[in-house]
Order: structure tokens, then sequence, then C-alpha cells
């Protein structure tokens, strides 16, 4: 997830129960009215939602539909081009629906008969041991609003699409949703702040935008390439580095634009024995030594 992204639309709470998402002055929804009072009441449902309980439903605009099943669409042809084998038939056999936006309980019905995941719903920003700690149990944080109808092949933060689209289809792979459970042991494992950015740097250049090469093309599985219309044309292009756990968790990198730097595995067996096996094994000490 875009933890860091949250930042540019931080939620408030109001004396009155009500909540405030407070989008900076360059986002395509800032001058809409509109839209503000739709991503106020959308991120209203997730405040005070427990685990366990059905996802609040979330109402849809025609126009919101609208730019679901383009994105849908246009991101299912470059999946097909661009994507490793996996996540194209962990997308098949979920099934998401193309011609409206589901609602998280929906997903998450889809989801569990396939790999045990459900959805948890998010009204903003949520801190990083509890959005990964809660992976390890099967359950994955969403926002619920979609894009900007007027710019619908770009978010400044994680929109529905990308949680969807990009995480959902991911997580139908029983292969990538366990490396997902492996990344939240992890979590809940490591004490210090630092062992737990190193865990979380590691999720960002391997489950976010992750690449790997594929009968002798690269391809992506990361979620954070194969929900983007732009990224995903461009990824290949990017400076691209061997598989490499050190690397990944000293690399800074900038949300606020295409990720320049890529680490490739050779394949997804490689991407489990390295970085699955690290997860499953890693705490404070070890990332400590690979940090020096």
């Amino acid at each position: 997830m875009f933890e860091e992204a949250q930042y540019f639309a931080p939620v408030a709470a109001n004396e009155d129960g009500s909540v405030t998402v407070q989008l900076a002055a360059n986002h395509p929804g800032f001058a809409d009215p509109i839209y503000r009072a739709r991503r106020n009441a959308i991120a209203a449902l997730a405040v005070g939602h427990t685990r366990g309980d059905p996802i609040p439903h979330a109402e849809y605009t025609d126009e919101e539909h609208e730019v679901w099943a383009l994105v849908t669409r246009e991101l299912a042809a470059k999946h097909h081009k661009y994507a490793v084998t996996e996540f194209v038939n962990a997308a098949e056999e979920l099934g998401l629906p193309t011609d409206h936006i589901p609602q998280l309980e929906e997903v998450s019905d889809l989801l569990t008969p396939l790999t045990g995941f459900r959805y948890l719903p998010a009204a903003g920003l949520v801190p990083l041991r509890e959005f990964y700690g809660v992976l390890a149990d099967g359950y994955f944080h969403s926002t619920q609003y979609i894009r900007h109808h007027s710019v619908p092949f770009y978010t400044p933060e994680p929109d529905i699409i990308h949680e969807v689209i990009g995480h959902g289809n991911t997580l139908a792979s029983r292969r990538f949703a366990d490396l997902y459970r492996l990344a939240g042991r992890a979590a809940q494992h490591v004490e210090t702040e630092e062992a737990l950015e190193f865990v979380s740097k590691i999720f960002w250049f391997t489950l976010e935008f992750g690449v790997m090469n594929e009968n002798n093309e690269l391809k992506a599985y990361g979620a954070g390439i194969l929900s983007s219309y732009g990224e995903i044309e461009e990824f290949r292009g990017m400076d691209i580095r061997p598989l490499d756990l050190a690397a990944m968790g000293a690399t800074e990198y900038d949300i606020t634009k295409y990720q320049d730097v890529l680490f490739a595995a050779a394949s997804l067996s490689h991407l489990e024995d390295v970085v699955g096996s690290f997860w499953a094994t890693c705490d404070d000490d070890t990332i400590d030594k690979l940090r020096v």
C-alpha cells in the first residue's frame, strides 16, 4: 500500500462524528465540491469499522462506475502484455466485475474461497505496523473511493482501482497470497521501527513495484505497476537491478513519480526463495546485519 501517499489526503475527524478528507490544492478533485463531499462520506464508512463486521456499502455514481469500466478494460489489455502469468491467471480466476465498482465485501467473497484473504476498509493512513501486521491473518486494508473522473488514468493516492485491480488480483494467487502473509508475520515479529521500515521497503520493491524475468521477457507483478495505466508502459526502461535484500532495504524512493529503480527476480520461485524466506525468518538482528 502507498502508506506515505496517504499524507497527501489526510483524514480529520470532526466533533459531530463526520470526517473530512483534506485534499491538496493540486488534487484533481480539489475544486469539485460534489467529489469532495463523496470522499468525506466514503471515508466515514471506514471509521469505527470492526474486523469481522460486514464492510459498509459505498454508493457510487454512474460516472464513477464508468471510470472503473474504462480503466479495467484498458488495464486488462496491458496485463496480458506486461504482467506475469501467475497474475493473469489469478485475475481470470477471481473474475472481478468489469462494468461496476465492486463493494469490498463483494471482492472479499470472491477472494476468500481462493486464498482466504478478506478486505478491511481504510479511511486514510493506516499505521505501518497495523497495515502489514493484519496481512498475516489474511486481511488487507483498502480505501473505497475512486479517482476523480476528469483524470481516469491518474490518482495521486491509492484508490479502489489500485487496491482491488492491483492487490486484489494478486491476492487471488495462492503463491502471492502466501508472500503477503509472510510479510505480515515479519511485521508482527520485528520490534524496532527501523526493522519494520526495512520490511516495508522489501514489500515496496516486490509486491508493490516488483518485476521478474519470464520467458526471456521482463514482466511486472507489483500491484503499483499493474494498477498504473502509464507506469506499466514504462517500467522496462527503468534502472533494473538484481534482487538484493540489503539494496532494497537501503534504497530510497519517491512516491510522487514513476519508480526509476526496480529490482528483478529471476522467477517466482526465486522471489519466494529470497524474499519469502527472508520474511519467514527475519528478526531485528538479521535486519541490523543487512542494514550495515
